[in-house]
């Protein structure tokens, strides 16, 4: 039977309909997708033991909601994907501004129409879609825009006076009657604010002006919030706290496959750069390695949290490196060289706080360096780990000859190698070529891989040497320049003791 073909009270009394309440109507939904195995929050990645579990369990008790935990962690994701596990559509008196249900209206004008016209009362269907509201805190927010105040505009027109219930204009909270409302970064909400909202989630009670307004709201609250010790605008006042029943802590990709999943999943790529641009797994990994070495950096702040949205706007900026060289080449297509992750360093920029020691360091200084630490990182997960072969001692019983000899000496006997950054993909190939034993070391390894892959792994050996420190890389203007480490100091300490600078 199609609902939506019920336009009155009467009609609706008829077929026996049952109404739910928001929190009854979750819960229902929610066991018959347990039961059927259905994902509940669909594209969520990393939670499936964690969160949505905790979800999934204060839902079955019909609680208010806490989401807690640092920014990028899908918090409001969780919150609107909710909307999916309410009815389709929903009975309302027709013209309520508060969705009033028609078997038990509550304001004013809902129960003089149902008083007037009984079971020929109008109603309509309110779907799932427009039971959701939502409300981003800021320390201007007021009483009036969460719950409303009078409307002198209103009393005027209507000529009615103040103590006329009809002047009423309602704010966000109660317009959300018998839906989902979410208030999102809580803490930012004023102390006196906060208060405001004891008596919703408790009683159902709203205090406008001086009315004596009861109204048993029909709402699931849901909050969002950075712990109270990461934030310096504000904190969650204890009574408030003690009235959400469930505190569910959010957490970061625990894992690159994870965070990998989410980058893929979240990013927003051009049609075009997709069929131009390939990106290895290598270079996915290297992007995603930047994150989980920033949430660790001593440069930055760990209280502010780093963003899933850095790899995200890392990976679509890196795409649009390469494609940016490929336009410029005239290439139909190309793929992503570690040198164009520079790329990516003002994607890292925007999405980190520095510590005082970072600031010192400066943010594109300390990006770089989670670049670096990212190659350093990912290296010895594809090729042998370079600090094993230093310093080794001759009382071992097995001395591995070093692999990395044959390209180590090549930069020694003073060879060096340009790689600009707008170099054509054959151009570059032919030059990592040059560098003897480089192609070699990566065949041995990687026997399997082809042309466009060898390539790409040998750059990754020179960056990963640099990092290493068994040769030298500077980042100039337009290229990077890898030489031999100890030319490069040579090098660095003429520099530094000229004939100009001594006179």
């Amino acid at each position: 039977m199609n609902l939506q073909n019920i336009k009155t009270l009467g009609q609706l009394k008829e077929i026996n309909y049952k109404p739910r309440s928001v929190k009854e109507e979750l819960r229902d939904n929610l066991i018959k997708k347990i039961g059927k195995k259905e994902i509940t929050f669909p594209g969520i990645i990393g939670y499936e033991d964690s969160v949505i579990p905790d979800t999934e369990r204060a839902l079955l008790s019909q609680h208010n909601i806490l989401f807690l935990g640092l920014r990028g962690q899908a918090k409001t994701r969780m919150a609107r994907q909710m909307i999916d596990l309410l009815d389709e559509y929903i009975p309302v008196i027709e013209g309520s501004e508060v969705n009033d249900d028609p078997f038990k209206p509550l304001s004013k004008y809902a129960r003089d129409l149902v008083k007037e016209k009984g079971d020929d009362t109008p109603i309509s269907w309110l779907h799932r879609k427009d039971r959701y509201g939502e409300k981003l805190a800021t320390p201007d927010v007021s009483v009036a825009d969460l719950i409303g105040d009078i409307d002198p505009i209103k009393a005027a027109n209507l000529k009615l006076s103040y103590a006329d219930e009809r002047v009423i204009h309602y704010g966000i909270i109660p317009r959300s009657n018998r839906g989902i409302f979410v208030i999102n970064e809580l803490p930012d909400l004023q102390a006196r604010i906060q208060v405001s909202l004891f008596n919703i989630l408790e009683e159902g009670d709203l205090q406008i002006r001086g009315f004596k307004l009861r109204l048993p709201l029909d709402i699931m609250f849901v909050f969002t919030a950075n712990p109270e010790d990461y934030t310096n605008r504000g904190a969650i006042v204890t009574p408030l706290k003690d009235r959400i029943e469930s505190q569910i802590l959010t957490h970061y990709p625990t894992t690159i496959e994870n965070s990998l999943f989410i980058t893929e999943q979240e990013a927003s790529l051009h049609s075009d750069q997709l069929k131009k641009v390939h990106v290895s797994d290598l270079v996915k990994r290297l992007i995603e390695q930047v994150s989980f070495e920033a949430r660790t950096s001593e440069f930055v702040d760990k209280k502010s949290g780093v963003s899933a949205r850095l790899t995200i706007s890392a990976y679509e900026n890196a795409v649009s490196a390469a494609e940016r060289r490929a336009i410029m080449n005239k290439e139909k297509e190309t793929q992503i060289w570690i040198s164009d992750l520079t790329g990516i360093i003002p994607s890292i920029t925007g999405k980190i706080e520095l510590v005082y020691e970072g600031e010192q360091e400066g943010p594109y200084q300390v990006a770089y360096n989670l670049l670096e630490k990212s190659i350093r990182t990912q290296f010895v997960k594809y090729f042998p780990n370079p600090e094993s072969y230093k310093k080794r001692k001759s009382k071992e019983a097995v001395l591995e000859e070093n692999p990395y000899k044959s390209i180590t000496r090549w930069f020694d006997a003073g060879n060096q190698l340009n790689i600009s950054f707008g170099l054509k993909d054959e151009d570059k190939v032919q030059l990592l070529y040059k560098v003897d034993g480089l192609f070699g070391f990566v065949k041995k390894h990687f026997p399997n891989a082809n042309t466009k892959e060898n390539a790409l792994l040998m750059e990754f050996v020179l960056h990963g040497l640099s990092t290493y420190s068994l040769i030298s890389k500077k980042v100039l203007e337009g290229k990077i320049e890898f030489k031999d480490l100890m030319g490069s100091m040579i090098n660095l300490s003429s520099q530094s003791f000229s004939d100009e600078e001594l006179e």
